[in-house]
């Protein structure tokens, strides 16, 4: 059963897809070509599904990691009785890649280099190639230059100058290893170095060529160059948590799909939100939620450069979905597909256990009322990157407006995807108002300055109906929906949304509501208490803490907002990687990693901490 902790786990990412590697020194997760295609190594979800290793021989060797400085170029330093080994693993950026262009020619190569530093490391490579989920256990034969897999609709070829020793069948008396296997064992002596390069390819194309030790080392150090190329250019923020947030908008960043400008959700399938429960969702495509909103996180943690670029994607997949009267669909593929239709792979056992696995997303189909305000409030922030607007994305704005105007008393779904009954949710009224506010601001470069007296009576109709049907006196709190009495989390938006001054009262009541009836023992945060249709009992929802933390802030708690922010963070990984969710009685992370909105909702709050102390320095002259 495999069963790594989720927090071991590195990413890699070369803005088309993305690999996770284990301390050990093994990837465990590689989809190719795109984050959202079939993985290629799934070890991360049962034992079988594939995996690639290179580490010392030596199992008592010590490793520690990092990342390169200001980028995702992945150093292990394993220090063995023997000697030192240096391993660097990155997925290849192109060569013309500098900056607000990275990604636009990545190669599709993920890379692995080692160097004895000192003394001489026994090392032990195996390659263990699983294409579509495990699904296909391809033949391996020696090539020029490496080892060819071939199976299905795809091969992949390893290359290295290391002889390998390949397993092909178990009938075979030669054979070690489990089939379709091949591995490797030498030594390195000090200053020695060593390269592989795993590439993948449609069975049916042109022959992939390999790559050289010389050729291998080279792109690692120009990917190491590339992102420090972007951040250069984006990471500006100062203030609390510097090196978190500088590592959050890396991972945005490493999160976004560089040829159309969309962000996943999060790199991964199926870690579940609560170890044995079905609650395994599939996050490797653009929520149009998930992505305004990290549009919002990259602003602060870097720059908002590629905006535009991200709102002409939206546009392009949306195409006349409103203009036809239909509710705009949640989220699509990172190319712009419709069709996410969720599946079970009944042959992997899932995380721990923790099955079925998925691939796809049923939400694909649901309705939910927040995504107009995510869109519109994400181009209110970043208007002024946004003076030359497409018409097509004009008119998907313009549209958005009209549609969270048309509908906004209708039921839905809720920011939290719920899969039963649709109901009035008071956080997705309060995204449609968001979407008339933010759009009558905006309409002069929305060419809508005619529709601002009609969007101005909807707006107010909209917080008249939330201040009177979802605030709820008894509770104290406005609550997850109208006329009842459930807290929910996604209220605390209230306090950085202007529905209401943050030091209204009802701010207040809601803030403290929230931080004691959904504090899960921790201090970390519930998203809601009680049934949701689903199984199982889910852990504590990152976003959520930093949700109090940043609306602490807005209402000039700092010292509150700085002890939840910290709290939160502590619970980032060695690598400054967070998923989306804290077991609360282990404290161990669970759900999907890399998750977006845990690194956007750290990025916000770090930044509205920033700003509420600045507010409490003493001004001079």
């Amino acid at each position: 059963m495999s069963g790594t902790p989720i927090a071991e786990h590195a990413f890699l990412s070369d803005g088309h897809t993305s690999a996770l590697v284990t301390r050990e020194g093994s990837v465990d997760w590689l989809c190719l070509p795109r984050f959202d295609s079939p993985a290629v190594f799934a070890r991360l979800l049962d034992d079988e599904a594939g995996h690639f290793l290179l580490r010392p021989a030596n199992p008592d060797a010590v490793a520690v990691r990092r990342y390169l400085p200001q980028g995702l170029v992945l150093e292990t330093v394993w220090t063995c009785a023997t000697g030192t080994l240096v391993v660097r693993d990155c997925l290849a950026l192109g060569r013309h890649d500098r900056g607000h262009d990275l990604g636009q020619t990545s190669p599709g190569v993920l890379l692995r280099h080692a160097r004895c530093e000192s003394g001489q490391v026994d090392i032990v490579v195996q390659w263990v190639p699983r294409p579509e989920f495990g699904l296909i256990h391809p033949r391996l034969a020696a090539t020029s230059g490496g080892v060819v897999a071939r199976g299905g609709a795809t091969v992949q070829l390893l290359s290295t100058n290391l002889p390998m020793t390949i397993s092909e069948s178990r009938t075979t008396r030669e054979s070690r290893g489990e089939p379709g296997t091949a591995e490797a064992r030498a030594t390195l002596e000090a200053g020695e170095q060593l390269g592989l390069a795993m590439q993948q390819a449609p069975a049916w194309g042109e022959e992939l060529k390999g790559w050289s030790a010389r050729r291998i080392a080279r792109t690692v150090d120009r990917t190491d160059a590339a992102w420090r190329s972007w951040s250069d250019l984006h990471q500006r923020y100062r203030g609390p948590l510097e090196r978190l947030v500088h590592r959050s908008g890396l991972v945005l960043q490493g999160l976004t799909y560089a040829p159309s400008g969309a962000i996943v959700a999060a790199a991964t399938t199926s870690l579940p939100e609560g170890v044995g429960t079905d609650r395994t969702w599939d996050y490797r495509y653009t929520w149009v939620r998930d992505a305004s909103l990290t549009l919002r996180g990259l602003w602060v943690a870097a720059c908002p450069d590629e905006a535009a670029r991200f709102f002409a994607f939206f546009a392009r997949a949306a195409a006349t979905q409103l203009e036809r009267g239909l509710p705009l669909q949640i989220m699509f593929g990172v190319g712009g597909e419709r069709d996410l239709s969720e599946r079970e792979l009944p042959h992997l056992h899932g995380w721990r256990g923790s099955a079925p696995v998925r691939v796809g997303n049923g939400a694909w189909t649901q309705r939910q009322q927040d995504v107009y305000g995510a869109l519109l409030d994400a181009a209110y922030r970043l208007r002024p990157y946004l003076s030359d607007l497409e018409e097509p994305t004009r008119t998907l704005l313009v549209a958005a407006v009209e549609t969270a105007a048309a509908t906004w008393q209708e039921p839905d779904q809720g920011i939290w995807e719920i899969r039963g009954p649709a109901a009035r949710y008071v956080h997705s009224a309060l995204m449609c108002w968001i979407a008339l506010d933010r759009g009558i601001s905006l309409a002069p470069e929305l060419g809508a300055t005619d529709r601002t007296p009609r969007w101005t009576t909807i707006r107010d109709q909209i917080k008249a109906a939330i201040l009177t049907e979802g605030w709820n006196e008894r509770v104290g709190a406005f609550t997850q929906r109208f006329g009842g009495d459930e807290l929910d989390a996604a209220t605390l938006l209230i306090a950085t949304s202007g529905l209401l001054p943050a030091n209204d009262p009802r701010v207040r009541g809601t803030i403290d509501a929230v931080a004691a009836g959904l504090s899960d023992g921790r201090g970390l945060i519930l998203r809601y208490r009680g049934g949701d249709g689903l199984d199982g009992v889910e852990g504590s929802f990152l976003l959520c803490t930093f949700w109090l933390a940043e609306a602490l802030a807005v209402t000039d708690r700092v010292e509150e907002a700085e002890t939840v922010l910290h709290r939160g963070a502590g619970y980032a990984s060695d690598l400054g990687l967070l998923s989306e969710e804290v077991d609360a009685a282990t404290g161990e992370l669970l759900g999907n990693i890399p998750q977006a909105f845990s690194h956007l909702g750290l990025v916000l709050a770090a930044h509205a901490l920033a700003e509420a102390i600045e507010r409490r320095a003493p001004r001079s002259g």
